[in-house]
């Protein structure tokens, strides 16, 4: 494994740093917008979805990384405020989908806009950074490992 280097570890904290900012902005935009940061990510994960994955909680679940019991209480929670709705599926009644209420449609949206926004803003140095990252990385593979000292017999 290559040895990782004082530059390295600056340009891996450099990234994490831009990406925190990035992440503050979006935790503050959702609780500004009225919910919690994990709803946000519900609601986007469940536009968001491609079309060869179906809108249930366990989907959501992984998506999110979380537990399916916490996928349930965010879904519980989301329902309440009438932002997101259960379904049963056409195609098996035992399945139940989940879909964003128009109101829903309407946060996600709305934080959506501002997310975009915010990202013209951070991607170019998330960009500059990643490079350098992956770089680094290049470089310290295509120098050769030093070899460990053979003690004599």
């Amino acid at each position: 494994m290559p040895r990782i280097s004082s530059a390295d570890y600056c340009a891996l904290a450099a990234f994490r740093h831009e990406m925190r900012k990035f992440l503050a902005f979006s935790e503050g935009a959702a609780r500004a917008a009225g919910i919690e940061p994990q709803q946000h990510q519900l609601l986007l994960a469940v536009r968001g979805l491609p079309r060869s994955l179906r809108p249930t909680i366990g989907t959501v679940a992984e998506r999110l990384c979380v537990q399916h019991h916490t996928a349930v209480a965010l879904v519980d929670k989301l329902e309440t405020r009438a932002l997101i709705a259960r379904e049963r599926s056409d195609e098996d009644r035992r399945e139940v989908l989940l879909k964003l209420t128009p109101a829903g449609e309407a946060v996600l949206e709305g934080l959506s806009s501002l997310h975009r926004d915010q990202l013209q803003t951070a991607a170019p140095e998330l960009i500059r950074m990643l490079r350098q990252i992956i770089e680094l990385s290049e470089s310290s593979r295509r120098e050769p490992r030093p070899q460990a000292r053979r003690r004599a017999l």
